[in-house]
């Protein structure tokens, strides 16, 4: 007689347990399984608890599936999840990721007064004034003069930098790091580069030739830029 199909596979890590769930078997089928399986490696109660991923493949969860799936984990004490993952998202997420890793290129002057928004990476073709201010949920890049204020990673994301033809500008920001006029050369600084820099806890300026080697995921930039 042929062995009945696993709906729920098990592996053990280093850093803990790895679930695996089949992607084609029905939702209700698979939380009674694991349930059983839950119950029968449930550590003892002196065991340290257990760091659980549970790996969906190609299943999307409906609904508070994924409250189901979390619940019968962590009911048993010794286990908790650290984390869902699932190969498949919803229209509407992939449009707004799409969205936010869209670069937005724009040629314009950014004078005083004005303030220039985009989500995604910013780059600019012209100036900001003294007075303007550009701000981008992810990268900025100016081709041009930076005399204004440049705000990028507005939402959180301290891995974005700022880039200027030519940089001499009254703030700098990223995330929510700030570092003003100051700190910066009397005369300008040219094709250089502003990012966070962790160890000293601020925005530093270097040579643009430093991304290549702190900031290599931008190399998605320029495969965006040369594919449209």
């Amino acid at each position: 007689m042929q062995d009945k199909k696993q709906l729920v596979t098990i592996k053990g890590t280093r850093d803990g347990l790895t679930l695996f769930i089949d992607e084609l078997c029905s939702f209700n089928e698979a939380i009674k399984e694991l349930h059983d399986k839950i119950i029968n490696n449930k550590p003892k109660k002196d065991e340290p608890i257990v760091s659980v991923k549970v790996k969906l493949g190609n299943r999307y969860l409906e609904g508070n599936q994924d409250k189901q799936l979390t619940d019968i984990i962590n009911h048993e004490h010794g286990f908790r999840v650290e984390s869902i993952e699932s190969e498949v998202i919803r229209k509407e997420d992939a449009l707004k990721w799409k969205e936010e890793s869209k670069i937005k290129v724009i040629n314009r002057i950014v004078r005083s007064g004005q303030v220039l928004e985009v989500v995604g990476d910013l780059l600019l073709i012209g100036d900001v004034n003294p007075g303007g201010k550009v701000v981008s949920t992810g990268n900025i890049y100016v081709m041009g003069n930076l005399y204004g204020i440049a705000h990028a990673g507005i939402d959180g994301d301290r891995n974005a930098c700022i880039v200027a033809s030519y940089m001499k500008p009254t703030q700098l920001r990223i995330a929510d790091y700030i570092s003003r006029a100051p700190d910066y050369e009397s005369d300008g600084v040219y094709m250089e580069c502003g990012l966070v820099d962790e160890e000293q806890d601020k925005i530093i300026i270097d040579r643009l030739q430093i991304l290549s080697h702190k900031r290599k995921e931008l190399s998605r930039f320029e495969r965006r830029v040369q594919n449209g």
